[in-house]
């Protein structure tokens, strides 16, 4: 299916990348560097895009020409070859220039290591051509807090019907990962289908304080029509059950914890650069210039020191789990219950230097600072609105119950 989609965009395209006649990038520094590209071209104008809330389809465009799509793409079907690190890292870097592009671009890895989570090998062979080939952006429809979605099933074919109340990606999405439960059962089935069908409805309903270019509104499935043979892991209407399948949670989070951090690094280089090239001293301390005062160095260098000391946690994390993804029929009930508490904790953390981050720069920057133009105020808001996710009471819990009475979290829809 090709589904790729053209519109027109809204960002400067004099500031866009001249990648075409560049070598693609073959190492994980040089993919770094390449999403470092990428973020300064958003950082550009992101106060101004952020405020006009349009659909962001220039800014996914761009994913696209910079080769960052396709980074977990199999080097064999002409995509990158890099491992979860690296793409770990990018998402960081996207979401320093802009937060919500930095989550699509994190859903978008998830979703398109769907297959590898739960596929057969001939649909994991299938998607991962096709990806890359056709350089699809992907979207889900996976709210697990909704009432699920009936699935019918027609003898060769799947229909879906029903309601997610949230949508990451929706309009700009080439494919959805849809989900819903087989009616009369409690199997939940998966499946990558075109997000541009009839069938369905993306309602344009997102109006949140933060993160809203994220496109994460409702969506409306009628009828959509799958074939069987698209249901990811079923072989003969049976699903193929391994405890990799359970790996998704761990990764999204991991997601998470780096698009927060890639948040926290943009508000905190951002309040730098305002400090040392606008803050004024305060007229009663007896400096000549903001970055003398010691109370500013000592926020900027509080905040630093925490902000770095979660960043090579999350780092030490997603290394520890490069051998559950490449050895995906290793995984055990116990390796995959550690590897969640780790990242449970680092969710934990990542959490609150975030929003300590992105508020406290108010203090070190000065009442000017808070004009609307500037817009710091966004990275706290869209910290605020991703990390009401999941209750982060509950990843500390699973920390506590691990470390005293050596309990693995049971695999659920959060942990």
């Amino acid at each position: 299916m090709t589904t790729t989609q053209h519109h027109p965009g809204h960002l400067d395209l004099r500031l866009r990348g001249n990648w075409a006649n560049q070598p693609q990038p073959s190492t994980p520094e040089q993919w770094v560097q390449r999403a470092r590209e990428v973020a300064q071209i958003l950082a550009a104008d992101a106060a101004a895009r952020e405020k006009q809330g349009k659909t962001p389809y220039a800014e996914v465009a761009l994913l696209k020409e910079s080769g960052l799509v396709t980074l977990l793409g199999p080097i064999e079907h002409g995509g990158a070859g890099q491992e979860w690190p690296t793409a770990y890292h990018v998402i960081r870097q996207v979401a320093a220039g802009d937060g919500s592009i930095g989550q699509l671009l994190g859903y978008h890895y998830l979703w398109n290591w769907a297959a590898r989570l739960v596929a057969t090998p001939e649909q994991i062979a299938h998607v991962e051509a096709e990806a890359v080939r056709q350089r699809w952006f992907f979207g889900g429809a996976v709210n697990p807090r909704d009432a699920d979605v009936v699935i019918r099933d027609e003898g060769d074919y799947l229909v879906f019907n029903g309601l997610k109340s949230f949508s990451t990606g929706s309009k700009v999405s080439d494919v959805t990962v849809l989900e819903g439960v087989l009616d009369g059962t409690d199997t939940h089935v998966f499946a990558i289908v075109p997000s541009d069908q009839p069938g369905i409805t993306f309602h344009d309903d997102w109006d949140n304080i933060g993160q809203r270019l994220t496109e994460s509104g409702s969506v409306s499935l009628a009828e959509v029509r799958v074939p069987w043979s698209a249901a990811a892991g079923f072989v003969d209407k049976v699903f193929q059950s391994r405890t990799y399948n359970t790996l998704n949670v761990p990764t999204i989070q991991l997601v998470f914890v780096n698009f927060y951090l890639g948040i926290a690094r943009g508000a905190l280089e951002q309040a730098a650069d305002y400090t040392r090239t606008r803050t004024r001293p305060w007229l009663h301390g007896g400096y000549d210039r903001a970055v003398d005062e010691p109370y500013i160095l000592d926020t900027y260098g509080d905040l630093a020191a925490k902000l770095w000391a979660v960043e090579a946690l999350a780092d030490q994390i997603a290394q520890e789990a490069l051998a559950l993804h490449r050895y995906p029929d290793a995984v055990t009930e116990r390796i995959r219950g550690e590897h969640e508490v780790r990242v449970a904790a680092v969710k934990a953390r990542a959490t609150e230097v975030a929003l300590e981050i992105t508020s406290r720069i108010f203090e070190v920057t000065g009442a000017r600072s808070t004009t609307t133009a500037l817009g710091l105020d966004r990275y706290w808001r869209n910290i605020r609105t991703h990390t009401l996710h999941d209750p982060v009471a509950y990843k500390r819990r699973e920390v506590g119950a691990f470390l005293l009475r050596d309990e693995i979290p049971e695999p659920t829809w959060y942990s």
